[in-house]
């Protein structure tokens, strides 16, 4: 196996296109633990830490741009990203074990693909999105089309996600993300639920509802949204998302829940996720 250190994207997007059977190595909390156990055997791994506009959080044209060899726990010390956008920035704290942090990636955990990834329902809700670049050049992306299975994702060969970029935030708006764990910490979720909204006095003009660990990817529930959208976000309103994401989740039976304990979760974690994004919304958190 080879090992490449690439010191642009132009360098990385070329040894990719050379080998189909290369890995990128971001934070490596995911690559590392499959290369160990086997599970993956990639001919090369390239590392893409050395590259400078992989590494930094910046806010070109009003929009945060988060380069996708930034740890999650830089996102989580940077006052004016964490003000901006606290959901997002709670989820990527979700990311394992604080030395997980230190090196594990929003990235990483978008082109994992797994269906349970925490920061992924908080990006959909936040209209994030992928900066994808390639042999042809670079393109945006909506995070939410970027896993289409798990451990399957539409990049094409030859390309990768060089950033995360999320809109500067609209006046009088707040986003949360929970989720539900078996245990305190450090698990796999059962559920997640990320909302973003933002309101018009002390109404709810426009809201993006995602869900994550009750589908083979993340759900977009546009009924729940509207279930919110023109209401104070009173407990009636509250009550109709619950409804409306628990219909829109198509969890399976595991080991983690049966399929119906997590529905009724979905509907219980997205009305207290919906709460903490008014409040936020309203100044009041």
């Amino acid at each position: 196996m080879k090992f490449h250190s690439p010191q642009s994207v132009d360098e990385a997007i070329g040894l990719l296109a050379a080998d189909p059977d290369a890995k990128i190595l971001a934070g490596g909390t995911d690559l590392l633990v499959r290369l160990r156990s086997r599970d993956v055997a990639p001919s090369a791994v390239i590392d893409i830490k050395r590259i400078d506009a992989l590494t930094t959080i910046s806010q070109p044209d009003g929009r945060w741009r988060i380069g996708a060899a930034v740890p999650s726990a830089e996102m989580n010390e940077h006052a004016g990203l964490k003000a901006a956008w606290p959901g997002v920035v709670e989820a990527a704290d979700l990311i394992g074990s604080t030395q997980v942090q230190g090196r594990a990636t929003v990235t990483g955990n978008l082109c994992n693909a797994g269906p349970a990834a925490d920061s992924v329902p908080a990006m959909v809700a936040a209209g994030a999105m992928a900066e994808v670049a390639g042999p042809d050049g670079t393109r945006l992306v909506p995070v939410e089309d970027i896993p289409t299975a798990p451990g399957k994702t539409s990049l094409k060969q030859g390309e990768m996600v060089t950033a995360i970029t999320l809109p500067g935030k609209p006046a009088n708006s707040g986003d949360a993300y929970l989720r539900f764990i078996p245990r305190t910490e450090m698990d796999i979720a059962v559920v997640g639920v990320g909302i973003a909204l933002t309101m018009d006095g002390d109404t709810i003009k426009d809201a993006k509802v995602a869900l994550g660990a009750v589908g083979p990817k993340v759900i977009v529930a546009d009924a729940a949204a509207k279930a919110l959208i023109g209401t104070t976000g009173d407990e009636a309103a509250l009550d109709a998302l619950a409804e409306a994401a628990s219909a829109a989740a198509t969890p399976i039976d595991d080991k983690r829940g049966t399929a119906e304990f997590r529905r009724d979760v979905t509907g219980v974690m997205a009305k207290r996720t919906a709460k903490i994004a008014i409040a936020r919304a309203k100044g009041e958190a």
